[in-house]
């Protein structure tokens, strides 16, 4: 007996309701069938339900027992599964969009110019583009992973300040790149021997240290990455261990100034070798114990207490002094005007031109 089929349809039927109707037209029952193939029946029971397969070895029986050509029921198995991937497909569309109010608040925009997901126009192509750059199948889902839950514990001044969104898109850059970064198995020890090559570094520009920085901190086991300042973060700065051996260190140039992104990739070494490696810490606008010990850190790695004390007392602060000093301790004068600025004995506008601003190229991570 032969059959000729000519089936289409964008439902998906299973391969299992066609052999039914060619059971019932030639009398035979499933048993049967069951017993001719040499089959279990329950094994046939999950072919005509459609949660089975049916193989090529399958096909090929049924052509041999039934006389319907083996490439009819290979052709109907793969309509079948392909109409199901199409209708997943449908439902995920739909999914998406009702997501598409997320692509502003999780940055598109941002990552887009990183180029940590594609350049997509169609909103829900964007939506998609996000899922998969944080691994999920729900932008739902994304506050829920322990990680980005920081951007919950550490509250600004108001609600419209801070945006956990906008924070754990910004964590996630440091994730990702940090994962291309080779590092060490993470060295305390190793790291605060660093510091005082680190500290000579806040005197020379950013293209005679930047290799050399990373080079550092990655042989202590820390995967430093400079980011661009997402709107809505608020943070300078961030620090998580991605493995056990594995350390992140972020850092930003929210403010430009160059004596802000020292203090806070000090500020951020001082929360790895302070604080342990369980929770991420993210640094913004919440003081806590571990800010304050962090800034602790920060300011007597960059300038010994009794140096600066002594310097203060002095009340000599022109710009042959801030010079004098600065080269005496090993820092850039920036540095010294900016702890100036911050503990009052200087206005904010007084001896900005001692200060320097660094650029990210806003294109991509450092």
């Amino acid at each position: 007996m032969t059959t000729n089929v000519d089936l289409v349809s964008n439902l998906p039927v299973p391969p299992g309701e066609y052999l039914e109707e060619v059971l019932e037209d030639l009398g035979m029952s499933k048993n049967e069938l069951a017993t001719r193939m040499g089959r279990p029946s329950s094994k046939l029971s999950a072919i005509f339900k459609g949660a089975k397969a049916i193989t090529p070895d399958t096909a090929l029986q049924l052509e041999r027992v039934i006389g319907v050509p083996a490439h009819i029921w290979t052709g109907l198995e793969t309509d079948y599964r392909l109409a199901q991937a199409r209708l997943r497909e449908e439902l995920r569309e739909e999914r998406c969009k009702e997501e598409t109010s997320f692509v502003t608040t999780f940055c598109y925009n941002e990552l887009k110019k990183l180029c940590v997901v594609p350049a997509y126009t169609r909103a829900v192509d964007k939506v998609k583009a996000l899922q998969e750059f944080f691994g999920v199948m729900s932008l739902k889902d994304v506050l829920q992973l322990p990680r980005y839950q920081v951007a919950f514990r550490h509250k600004a001044v108001t609600e419209s300040d801070r945006s956990p969104e906008a924070v754990a898109s910004w964590l996630r850059v440091g994730e990702t790149k940090a994962r291309e970064m080779e590092c060490a198995p993470f060295n305390a020890d190793r790291l605060k021997d660093s510091l005082d090559e680190l500290r000579a570094m806040t005197r020379k520009n950013p293209e005679q240290f930047t290799g050399r920085l990373q080079k550092i901190l990655a042989d202590a086991g820390v995967a430093m990455v400079a980011c661009p300042h997402f709107s809505k973060t608020k943070a300078h700065g961030a620090t998580f261990f991605l493995t056990p051996e594995k350390a992140v260190l972020m850092v930003t140039l929210r403010c430009g100034w160059a004596d802000i992104f020292w203090f806070s990739l000090f500020h951020e070494i001082g929360h790895l070798l302070l604080h342990g490696t369980k929770d991420v810490i993210l640094e913004g606008s919440e003081k806590n114990k571990k800010e304050d010990e962090a800034d602790l850190f920060a300011r007597n790695h960059l300038v010994a207490p009794e140096q600066w004390e002594r310097y203060a007392r002095s009340q000599r602060f022109d710009t042959g002094s801030i010079n004098r000093f600065s080269k005496q301790v090993g820092v850039a004068p920036g540095i010294v005007v900016g702890r100036l600025q911050h503990e009052g004995h200087l206005e904010q506008s007084w001896m900005n031109e001692l200060r320097s601003r660094y650029v990210f190229d806003k294109n991509k991570t450092v």
